[in-house]
Formats: C-alpha cells, structure tokens, sequence
C-alpha cells in the first residue's frame, strides 16, 4: 500500500481521490493541502 510521501498517512491506492504523476512515479496523497505541498517542492519529499 502506498504512503503519502508528505505526512507518512498509509493509503488504499484505489480509494485515494488525490494522485499525482511524477517523474514516472505515481504518488498518492491523504488531502489536497499534502498534493499541494509535494507540488510546489517534490525533490524534498522523494527519498
């Protein structure tokens, strides 16, 4: 199960309503504020 690389909440990458493509990665996050955050600066979220 993926976990929103912003705030570490574990998610159902089925039922999560916010998803972003990056890098050709999919990212997956709990609310629009985290997908928002990981928009404006990805490299400091991605390990």
């Amino acid at each position: 199960m993926p976990r929103d690389p912003v705030c570490g909440v574990i998610l159902n990458e089925k039922t999560s309503k916010f998803k972003r493509s990056y890098d050709g990665e999919k990212y997956y996050f709990c609310s629009v504020k985290c997908k928002k955050r990981f928009k404006r600066n990805p490299h400091k979220f991605i390990k």
